[in-house]
C-alpha cells in the first residue's frame, strides 16, 4: 500500500477532530485493531488528556509537543514510544504555529478528566466513521476513506 502525498494539499483530506486539530488518514486496521495517522494541530495549549492500553508510537515532522507528565519535549524528528496505561497531556507551545505527528494507535485512546475518569474513547471504528462522514461532507464521498481501511 502507497499513500501518494501523505501530507496534502487539498486540506478536504484532513478530518477535523476538534478546533484547530486535524487528522490525515493513512492506514486504518480493523482486523488488528490500530490506526496510523498525521495528527496536525494549529493551536497552543493542552490538547488531550489521555491513555491507551497498547503502545503508541509517534514521529515529529513538523513544530514541537511534550506531555505534562513528563520533562521531554517532542521536536522535529524525535521519536515518541507512549507505553500502554500511561495517561499523558499532549501540549502544544504557545510559539509554535503548526504541529504535524505520525502516530500509530493500537487499540483504544481513551480521553480522561483530569482525576483520571473516562469522558470518551477513540478507536479505529470511530476513526472510520469520522472519515466518511468529513469526506461526504465535503464532496469527497464517504467511500474515499475506504482506500485506507485493512
Amino acid at each position: 500500500m502507497v499513500v501518494p502525498n501523505a501530507i496534502p494539499e487539498d486540506d478536504r483530506q484532513w478530518v477535523p477532530q476538534g478546533e484547530n486539530v486535524w487528522f490525515r488518514p493513512l492506514c486504518l486496521n480493523v482486523s488488528q485493531g490500530y490506526w496510523m495517522n498525521l495528527l496536525k494541530v494549529r493551536k497552543a495549549g493542552v490538547l488531550s488528556r489521555h491513555r491507551h492500553p497498547g503502545p503508541v508510537h509517534g514521529f515529529v515532522l513538523k513544530g514541537r509537543w511534550r506531555y505534562l507528565e513528563h520533562d521531554w519535549i517532542a521536536t522535529e524528528g524525535s521519536y515518541v514510544c507512549e507505553p500502554p496505561g500511561e495517561t499523558h497531556t499532549l501540549v502544544v507551545p504557545d510559539d509554535v504555529d503548526e504541529m504535524i505527528t505520525y502516530f500509530q494507535v493500537n487499540g483504544v485512546m481513551y480521553y480522561v478528566d483530569p482525576w483520571g475518569q473516562g469522558i470518551g474513547y477513540e478507536d479505529v471504528f470511530s476513526k472510520i466513521d469520522m472519515c466518511r462522514k468529513h469526506f461526504m461532507d465535503v464532496g469527497l464521498g464517504e467511500a474515499f476513506v475506504d482506500q485506507f481501511v485493512r
